[in-house]
């Protein structure tokens, strides 16, 4: 990705972040980034466009980062805790993204459900995780879906908890604090 697409693309999702998809304008983006408009429909044919790029592109980070630290393991616990660090990181390094995908999934334009249609294919990535688990064994029975959305959910929180303590963040007490109460409970004994 060329210098102007990368700063279209990062100012793109701090604006949609911060004021929502809605209230950003094309004429804003290119103001702060400094470009014409021709420029900016060089790179991108509208703002929707944009849009959908950031979210496939966030999406692809996420999933990829998850697949390479679980094939390195062979235990479902240890593929959900990794999930759940990565997860946990990326919501720190990346808020931006998360604030902007998760503020879209409401609603029923073409957006809102390829939001939703992104949360939930990450989501069913989790649950069949869980449902190796429990088929090998290793993982209590339970509500698969349940427990996926929660894995999803709880991480998520970590937002919220970081919005209350404006302070940095340690990633592994939120992820210890996550693995103790809730991981540790879905291991088979």
């Amino acid at each position: 990705m060329n210098k102007t697409k990368r700063k279209i693309f990062e100012t793109s999702m701090e604006l949609f972040a911060k004021k929502g998809y809605e209230a950003t304008s094309i004429e804003e983006i290119t103001s702060i980034v400094g470009v014409a408009k021709g420029t900016l429909y060089y790179h991108f044919s509208s703002k929707e466009e944009i849009f959908n790029f950031l979210v496939a592109e966030g999406m692809k980070l996420l999933k990829n980062s998850i697949e390479i630290k679980i094939s390195k393991t062979n235990s479902y616990i240890e593929k959900l805790k990794a999930i759940i660090l990565i997860q946990i990181k990326i919501i720190i390094k990346y808020e931006n993204f998360i604030t902007m995908l998760l503020s879209q999934i409401w609603g029923q334009e073409p957006r809102n459900i390829k939001c939703r249609s992104y949360v939930f294919e990450y989501i069913n990535m989790i649950e069949e995780i869980i449902k190796e688990g429990v088929e090998k064994g290793e993982i209590i029975d339970c509500d698969l879906s349940v427990m996926a959305s929660g894995i999803f959910g709880f991480t998520c929180s970590t937002m919220v908890y970081k919005l209350r303590h404006e302070e940095d963040i340690e990633i592994q007490k939120i992820y210890k604090e996550i693995e103790k109460n809730f991981i540790t409970k879905l291991k088979n004994n």
